[in-house]
């Protein structure tokens, strides 16, 4: 055969060359829609699911321009409108802790639909209420289906995209999260806010109906083992002449890696190697939520009231320049970096901050009256575009980078249910502090994002254009370096020929120790 039919062989060699020439590693799923560019399917299905960030966005941004209304009709006091506001995120505590184990029992698809169910069932209970109960339950309902939501529709996009397209995918969830809390502020300026309610159905009805027409997530269903039905529905997404060979077998592979790797538990988060982890995820999401922003959120339309100016004008203001700013975010991440626009947002959280809480102090004093009004909207303003344009979103883009894979699902879920439990402890406290003291509230919430600042950094390393693994190889490193200089300050070392430096060869991390002339190299998988 070589000497007879070597011309043979080589003609039958050339076209699976050519044809696997494109697919090399780290092209992914890209290869496989060269030809027919990205199916009509992933569009239509990320539009479906994107419903459900905007149902997200409208269970947030109801509290807002209702409160007045709410507390005369049903003679709430604040105590009870304080419960009612808060609870959203009790609900949406337990909606993220289950979400993981029912989006793999019953699918991404299944998920979304019953997440949307409690949702729909939540608003009915607000529109009909007599009273703080019916309200606190209708309540407690759409939060679970908001902390849901809030983890399987970024999931199911993830799972569907592309890999070209998955980062723009699935920053539109942030997007339609900013334009749900936008809209429902702007159209409760002129509904009822029983009415209010119905228009969370809309997006409710859009999820539902459109689950008919896409597909289930191929990655589900190739974990659950259902073959044919993994190869069929890849195909129906990445177009009919698209080759899904190579995405099938990445699949696969990644899968069976998964598999293989010892399921993490709660106290592996706080072993030595992924404590540092660990602390960045999760310190950045409470510094995320103490920082002031669900109080902002949720009572917007009552901060702009007592300061003196037109709620309905001011929260129409913060909704079109909230979604503006996460549009800006989207386009300049990949470019500027994480650290800098967290740096820089912190920053203009901290001068948002004590410029409203000048104009409660003027107000308090009777000094200056005519400005507190237009500090107070200025103030608010600038809070809500410099969060939407860095701590905002970034810390969840952090959050899926940080993480060992091992660990990432437990840690995700920590860091999840620490975030949604201290957005609930600012919106239930703020109306308290804001009777102990309006202006003191914001002085507070300024020192707290001052934190934020020395906070990134110290401790929040730059991912921007690093692999995964090069990020996991950098955080032991800073962790010498730390040692290093506080030994060195201590007077313990008198140069910093201890530590160790990272380098990187084919995406895989080794490890290089100095001392004197001698080197040790050892890799890290």
């Amino acid at each position: 055969m070589e000497n007879d039919h070597d011309g043979a062989l080589e003609d039958a060699r050339e076209p699976l060359m050519l044809q696997n020439s494109s697919c090399e590693e780290g092209s992914g799923s890209q290869c496989s829609s060269n030809n027919t560019g990205v199916a009509w399917m992933v569009y239509l299905s990320t539009f479906v699911a994107v419903a459900g960030s905007f149902e997200v966005g409208s269970c947030s941004g109801y509290s807002s321009p209702t409160q007045k209304a709410i507390r005369e009709d049903l003679s709430l006091s604040i105590a009870e409108y304080s419960l009612f506001g808060s609870i959203l995120t009790v609900g949406a505590m337990i909606g993220a802790i289950t979400s993981g184990p029912i989006a793999d029992y019953i699918g991404r698809k299944g998920a979304m639909r019953f997440s949307s169910t409690f949702c729909a069932a939540g608003w009915l209970a607000i529109y009909f209420a007599k009273g703080a109960l019916a309200l606190d339950i209708g309540r407690l309902a759409t939060g679970y289906g908001m902390g849901a939501l809030s983890f399987v529709v970024p999931v199911f996009i993830a799972e569907i995209a592309p890999t070209n397209l998955r980062g723009t995918l699935t920053t539109v969830t942030q997007l339609m999260v900013a334009t749900g809390v936008s809209v429902a502020f702007i159209i409760g300026t002129v509904l009822r806010w029983r009415v209010l309610a119905l228009t969370g159905l809309i997006p409710c009805l859009i999820l539902h109906v459109g689950l008919f027409l896409i597909p289930e997530s191929p990655r589900w269903l190739a974990k659950r083992g259902r073959e044919k039905e993994f190869e069929t529905t890849l195909q129906k997404l990445r177009g009919r002449a698209a080759d899904i060979s190579y995405e099938a077998i990445e699949i696969k592979d990644y899968i069976e890696t998964l598999e293989r790797l010892p399921k993490a538990k709660l106290l592996d988060l706080f072993q030595r190697r992924n404590l540092h982890s660990v602390l960045i995820g999760v310190g950045l999401m409470v510094l995320q939520q103490f920082g002031g922003i669900n109080a902002v959120c949720f009572y917007a339309s009552s901060i702009f009231e007592v300061a003196g100016f037109s709620p309905s004008v001011g929260t129409i203001i913060y909704a079109i320049l909230q979604v503006v700013f996460v549009v800006l975010n989207t386009t300049i991440i990949d470019k500027v970096g994480r650290k800098p626009l967290l740096l820089v947002s912190a920053s203009g959280l901290v001068i948002a901050c004590l410029i409203t809480g000048l104009s409660f102090y003027l107000k308090v004093h009777e000094l200056a009256l005519k400005s507190a009004p237009m500090l107070a909207v200025t103030g608010i303003l600038l809070y809500i575009g410099t969060f939407s344009a860095g701590m905002g979103p970034i810390p969840w883009v952090i959050m899926s980078e940080i993480f060992p894979l091992n660990i990432k699902g437990v840690a995700g879920s920590l860091a999840t249910l620490v975030n949604w439990f201290c957005a609930w402890a600012v919106s239930f406290t703020f109306n308290f502090l804001m009777s102990w003291s309006s202006y003191g509230t914001f002085i507070l919430y300024a020192a707290i994002n001052a934190m934020t600042i020395a906070f990134v950094a110290l401790l929040v390393p730059e991912t921007k254009g690093r692999t995964l693994e090069q990020i996991q190889a950098a955080i032991p490193e800073m962790d010498d370096i730390e040692r290093t200089a506080s030994r060195s300050a201590s007077g313990q070392l008198s140069s910093p020929a201890g530590y160790q430096h990272f380098t990187f060869e084919n995406d895989l991390p080794s490890i290089r120790k100095e001392e004197g002339s001698r080197s040790d190299s050892r890799a890290i998988e």
